[in-house]
């Protein structure tokens, strides 16, 4: 059962709903927008709705137009046409219980098919191990789906070529694979997925390949602002590509909230490229906020995980970053990989803009290739990250902070905490500490500093200084072997020094990503499953 968007979590409100007869059945991820509109038509004609949630006005819709001498994909149709939001859907009838007709709009549904078995689901991995061809349903589409059989039409009726999508997973890959848990194996996987995020892509000439690109080195050198929309843990990724991208291309670039971004009317043209940023794809936000972007002349580039997913298939351009299947709702792997793939576009928006001293772009690509075998030191020291929970753990609150770079970071920290062991954490950029933060801080509180030697690092000293005169337990994020940083501190989190301050990220993030798995592990928390969290947010 999926558990309501609207309503409580009950069994009233969990899915499947019936329809009045009860020969309908119907699941259902997304949102009916117009649902109390339509709630009340149904209620005035005399049908009885037992739940709270907006998916059931669509089981009773469907009945209506069943009453009226349709057949079950057609009374799908005909209801899509009155309903608003976004929606991917599956409903089954009594009278024919081999058919499952399945839609959507927005949301993303995956058909899978293996011999005389045909499957439906809301994403790839579920059906791994299972399908051995794999499809797409495009936006108001509808699946008729039977033992072995695979029928698509537009809501018209008109049919669509099924056209089977390459999928590089396997099962192996979303196993444990004698790991605890997933997100475990996932922290553990990302020296191997930073190495094949970058494969391929860092030639000695510093060469970029966009896996599918319809921009030109010409289209890109006459890009003059950037915007970097995306959510959670890509919109951090996003943050530390603003650092890089301004730096090493000089180009003007704006954060967004992909949930706020096309309701604030911002001021686009052909001039300007949006960088879209999500691990699945298929986050709504996000993907509205491309087509939005789309529709005012701007280009696209998305970098996502996930081969052929909307977004993809929707951009200009497209930056894969090749983690493999995430199974954990807290993004590891996945962030990790889309800041290196941001840091290697960031590079060449700055080689096709002519920007590079002769053996600048060398040594930089350098030292994107050192990354895999860093970040694996530092999941090495996965013990002492434990022994500094264990002292932490009877804290109540944690404030996490960072400045330039290590803003994002100390973002991340905190997210990663609230995320999976639901302690009150919250990130800020260092020096805001006195414009109001610091009233919080207070004996028991622990302020997790990322004080890694890049930029500022003598104003996040004092900043620490600032936390410790109060009592708080501070945590440092440190290079190996800085004795100086390890000082003003009540523990140390040992990363070795990134080869250039932009990538600090890559490594800095990873001990507290592990603070949090350890934390979490700590108060018996299901890691992989965090209360109230989805994997993909598909609904607005």
């Amino acid at each position: 059962m999926r558990w309501a968007t609207h309503g409580k979590p009950s069994e009233a409100n969990a899915h499947p709903h019936l329809d009045c007869t009860g020969n309908l059945a119907l699941v259902h991820n997304g949102i009916i927008e117009n649902f109390s509109a339509l709630r009340n038509d149904l209620l005035a004609s005399g049908h009885e709705l037992r739940s709270d949630t907006d998916t059931e006005v669509l089981v009773h819709l469907i009945e209506d137009e069943i009453s009226q001498g349709l057949g079950l994909a057609e009374a799908l149709s005909a209801v899509l046409g009155r309903v608003t939001g976004a929606f991917a859907l599956a409903v089954v009838h009594s009278s024919d219980p081999d058919l499952v007709v399945a839609a959507r709009r927005v949301s993303p549904l995956v058909l899978g098919r293996n011999g005389d078995v045909s499957m439906v689901a809301s994403d790839i991995p579920a059906l791994l191990g299972h399908a051995k061809e794999f499809f797409v349903l495009d936006d108001d589409q509808l699946a008729l789906v039977r033992p072995g059989a695979l029928e698509v039409r537009n809501l018209d009726g008109s049919p669509v070529p099924l056209r089977p999508r390459a999928v590089e997973w396997d099962l192996e890959a979303a196993e444990r694979s004698g790991y605890p848990d997933f997100m475990s194996k996932e922290i553990h996987e990302q020296p191997q997925a930073l190495a094949d995020t970058l494969a391929g892509r860092l030639a000695e000439e510093g060469s970029l390949r966009l896996d599918e690109d319809r921009l030109s080195d010409e289209d890109l050198r006459s890009v003059d602002k950037v915007f970097v929309v995306a959510c959670g843990s890509s919109l951090h990724a996003g943050l530390v590509a603003k650092h890089a991208i301004e730096h090493w291309a000089r180009l003007p670039v704006e954060i967004d909230f992909a949930s706020e971004f096309r309701y604030r009317d911002p001021v686009l043209d052909g001039r300007t490229l949006v960088v879209a940023i999500s691990q699945s794809g298929e986050t709504i936000d996000t993907l509205q906020a491309a087509r939005s972007a789309a529709r005012q002349r701007a280009r696209v580039l998305t970098v996502t995980n996930v081969v052929d997913s909307s977004m993809a298939r929707e951009s200009d351009a497209v930056l894969y970053t090749r983690a493999g299947p995430e199974i954990g709702v807290a993004a590891t792997k996945t962030h990790l990989t889309q800041i290196v793939a941001l840091d290697v576009l960031a590079l060449y928006l700055a080689q096709v803009r002519g920007l590079f001293y002769s053996n600048e772009l060398s040594l930089l690509l350098d030292g994107l290739r050192s990354l895999p075998s860093l970040v694996e030191e530092t999941i090495e020291r996965s013990g002492e990250v434990q022994a500094t929970a264990e002292r932490c753990a009877e804290a109540g609150s944690f404030f996490f902070i960072g400045r330039h770079v290590g803003y994002p970071v100390a973002l991340e920290g905190a997210l990663k905490l609230k995320e999976i062991s639901y302690l009150h954490a919250e990130g800020y950029p260092a020096g805001e500490l006195k414009h109001g933060p610091i009233a919080l801080v207070q004996e028991g509180s622990v302020v997790v500093a990322v004080a890694t030697r890049t930029p500022l690092w003598e104003k996040v000293a004092s900043n620490i200084a600032e936390v410790s005169a109060r009592g708080a337990r501070v945590v440092v994020v440190a290079n190996e072997g800085d004795t100086e940083t390890a000082a003003l501190a009540d523990d140390v989190l040992w990363v070795p020094k990134a080869p250039s301050p932009l990538f600090a990220p890559v490594l800095d993030v990873v001990p507290l990503q592990l603070l949090a798995y350890h934390l979490a592990r700590l108060r018996g928390n299901d890691v992989d499953r965090p209360r109230n969290l989805a994997k993909t947010v598909t609904v607005e």
